[in-house]
């Protein structure tokens, strides 16, 4: 009896997850209803609230809570294990804008970020993270915000479908090569990872 050998298969390399694409305010008193703006890859707070504490806790502390409207998320776990610790889910309908989240870490404070829809152009999110990162505003609530945006500029982002190209790239099956352009004015934080 002979034995066949079979080359040993390369092990698969991890696949990284994407960074999240955020826009944030410089430190600082800074005035305004919003601390900045994320701009999630899909609808799955499971997959994407890992990535975005994975910034945001060197920068304001262990995020330990957050908070969001239910309207846009079909599904809301409870807890989410992120690098070494869990982070609490809440969700609350009459007291937190559907486009807004809400981030609480325990004894450092309380931040406010703009959630562009993930299915939104990347011109109109540019715009948007600009705005909502600006150091002086924006003096809009998140949803005024959104809608200000769309109906200064004719677009209704998270109503348009998406076509194919689109739908592959923001569903993780492509790396997009654009960058949030810097916008004129005080500088802000940009953290961005497309």
């Amino acid at each position: 009896m002979s034995a066949t050998l079979h080359p040993t298969l390369p092990h698969p390399e991890p696949v990284a997850t994407p960074a999240a694409r955020l826009a944030l305010k410089t430190d600082g008193a800074s005035r305004g209803l919003l601390d900045g703006a994320w701009w999630p890859r899909s609808r799955d707070l499971l997959s994407e609230l890992p990535a975005l504490t994975d910034v945001l806790d060197p920068l304001w502390g262990r995020i330990t809570r957050i908070a969001v409207n239910p309207k846009y998320w079909p599904v809301i776990p409870r807890q989410v294990p992120v690098d070494g610790h869990i982070v609490k889910v809440g969700w609350f309908t009459p007291e937190i804008d559907p486009h807004k989240l809400l981030l609480l870490s325990y004894g450092t404070g309380r931040w406010d970020l703009l959630i562009i829809p993930p299915e939104t152009g990347a011109e109109s999110a540019a715009r948007l993270m600009a705005a909502a990162s600006d150091y002086d505003g924006p003096p809009l609530t998140a949803s005024a915000l959104i809608a200000a945006d769309e109906a200064r500029h004719g677009i209704a982002a998270t109503d348009e479908p998406l076509d194919p190209d689109e739908a592959w790239e923001y569903e993780g099956g492509a790396s997009v090569s654009a960058a949030v352009p810097p916008q004129p004015g005080p500088p802000s934080r940009v953290i961005v990872g497309m």
